[in-house]
């Protein structure tokens, strides 16, 4: 019996490190042993088993607190979410506001230009009639006076 227990351990440490395409050779071992070897082995794999439900227990405890301080962290992210979302939807809908206010004043100044633009042409149109009409001006005098002599 004392000589199956490391022959034991030998054939579980080989089921847990080959595929499983090898491990049908390894459990034919066990059989073919010492009698009452399957009984033997059968409970050291209970063994096997229960500590490595333990050895998982424990690292699923570790990771457990890990998981709840990310969880609440994403919690305080997502309120953090939230309220950046309302203050960025408020500083759009200000900015929106503010460009229609700029839209009409930079409207208004086009217009202005425009109008600006018209004057000037005018007043460069009038100044080129400026000659003629300082010159009809002249004749009519001139008629004015011509007639009050022939008068």
């Amino acid at each position: 019996m004392a000589d199956s227990l490391p022959e034991h351990d030998r054939i579980l440490q080989e089921i847990e490190s080959t595929d499983t395409a090898c491990v049908g050779p390894t459990l034919r071992s066990v059989y073919d042993d010492q009698p009452n070897a399957h009984q033997r082995f059968m409970e050291k794999l209970d063994t096997c088993i229960r500590n490595h439900d333990r050895e998982i227990e424990k690292m699923c405890n570790f990771h457990h607190q890990g998981f709840v301080d990310a969880i609440t962290e994403l919690l305080k992210v997502r309120a953090d979410a939230e309220k950046l979302k309302v203050q960025v939807t408020d500083t759009n809908r200000r900015l929106q506001d503010a460009g229609k206010e700029v839209i009409a004043q930079t409207e208004e100044i086009i217009r202005c230009r425009v109008q600006q633009r018209n004057i000037t042409t005018v007043v460069e149109k009038l100044q080129l009639c400026l000659p003629v009409l300082e010159m009809y001006s002249k004749l009519k005098e001139q008629m004015n006076v011509k007639r009050l002599l022939y008068d």
